[in-house]
């Protein structure tokens, strides 16, 4: 590959390939950004759910153990 790229000017390998695989490319590298853009916020929303699920049994346990301290 260097052999091919060697007589080309810079402009060649630094602009106008990269302009072309975008171009060819540019609707898989979209999709492949929105899918991990999707996995991602999926993810978050997973651990925010957990974490929420957490608090609220943690609270409800400190509260619940309290009171059964107070009725003894």
């Amino acid at each position: 590959m260097q052999e091919i790229l060697r007589g080309m000017p810079w402009w060649v390998k630094w602009v106008a390939i990269p302009l072309i695989a975008i171009v060819v490319f540019g609707g898989m590298i979209a999709s492949f950004i929105g899918i991990l853009v999707w996995l991602l916020f999926k993810v978050l929303l997973f651990v925010a759910i957990v974490g929420g699920l957490i608090y609220v049994v943690r609270k409800f346990m400190t509260t619940s153990s309290s009171s059964d301290k107070s009725d003894w």
